[in-house]
């Protein structure tokens, strides 16, 4: 993950005249003016002053981020703590006219794999957020990031899928923290890519970047060669609720159920522990489950109209709903189906 980049440090004030300069022209390079706005490289122009590059323990680790309103950073959890590794690491901004700053934690949430910081830096140039409930498979879209360390790096395709659950593994079992229901692009995303925006065709940001598969060990990090066109990012509806809250308060919250699931269940659906799970009862006495009336050994089906293949598509679903949503819910109880609406818990990051 690691690469470097061109450019020497300059101090705040000169960095951020240059950068509110050339947002404020349009332009991230020049040559693009006469490009329309809604090319490609029209769009780049835009977007690329406020795209960061990230590097970690100084630079055993890079990734991307992109400022947002109030001059905060977005990026991914994994980058800024080197996959776990290190949640104390130094972090470092690399800002596209080759300025640099250093990088302080705001807050950082596991589970949804959002990490927010900021730099001494003011005045910065900020990305507007979109809707990724509007995204629809085909949209065009635009990945702009550091691949390898490669600073403004732009790639570009379309959306493959929409609510494609994603759990992170490491050695071919599951050993991450992190679920989310994905929005799938072909754009080329590779190592580096990580934190950085998926835009629109209006250069709004509807996803982060977050993963990608390589026919390798770990989607997460991409330990194993490059893209093979199958990049995934956090749609940005799910991230905001998470972005909000780490700014305000430096944690997030999540939805639960209330209830344990089995991991090794083989069929089709997501089955309720049986038994007596390790940390308490499969269904919480009081909880959203039980209060739905759900039960030990039901599976489930479908939450909020989405199938569950499997316990980790449920925690998925779960997770990119907020706190206290009502959904419906089918299962299957002893070979009959059956229908509930649960209200969803919350539990603190």
């Amino acid at each position: 993950m690691a690469g470097g980049i061109a450019g020497a440090v300059v101090t705040a004030d000169r960095m951020t005249s240059q950068l509110d300069r050339s947002y404020s022209l349009g332009l991230a390079k020049p040559g693009l003016a006469s490009r329309p706005a809604g090319s490609i490289a029209g769009i780049a122009a835009r977007d690329m002053p406020a795209v960061v590059m990230i590097k970690v323990a100084g630079g055993e680790g890079t990734g991307s981020g992109f400022i947002i309103n109030g001059g905060f950073i977005v990026t991914d959890n994994h980058v800024v703590t080197l996959d776990g590794m290190a949640p104390d690491a130094s972090i470092r901004v690399y800002f596209s006219n080759g300025g640099s700053a250093p990088g302080e934690m705001v807050g950082r949430d596991p589970y949804s794999d959002i990490a927010v910081i900021r730099t001494p830096v003011t005045g910065l140039p900020a990305l507007p957020l979109g809707n990724s409930a509007d995204v629809d498979v085909g949209d065009p879209v635009i990945a702009i990031g550091s691949p390898l360390g490669l600073a403004d790096t732009v790639t570009s395709g379309i959306v493959s899928a929409v609510n494609r659950p994603v759990q992170p593994s490491a050695g071919g079992a599951p050993a991450s923290q992190v679920f989310f229901d994905a929005i799938q692009t072909d754009a080329p995303i590779n190592p580096g890519n990580s934190g950085g925006p998926l835009v629109n065709a209006h250069g709004q940001v509807i996803g982060i970047d977050a993963a990608l598969d390589t026919l390798g060990t770990d989607p997460l990090t991409g330990t194993q060669g490059g893209s093979i066109g199958l990049g995934f990012a956090i749609p940005v509806d799910q991230a905001r609720r998470v972005i909000v809250q780490l700014i305000r308060t430096g944690y997030a919250t999540h939805s639960v159920i209330g209830a344990t699931l089995n991991p090794r269940y083989a069929g089709s659906g997501a089955q309720i522990m049986t038994g007596g799970a390790r940390r308490g009862r499969a269904v919480v006495p009081g909880g959203p489950a039980a209060r739905a009336g759900l039960r030990p050994g039901d599976v489930i089906l479908r939450l909020g109209g989405l199938p569950v293949t499997n316990a980790y598509s449920l925690l998925d679903a779960i997770r990119s709903l907020p706190p206290g949503s009502r959904v419906g819910v089918t299962f299957v109880r002893q070979g009959r189906t059956g229908r509930t609406q649960i209200t969803l818990g919350s539990a603190r990051s």
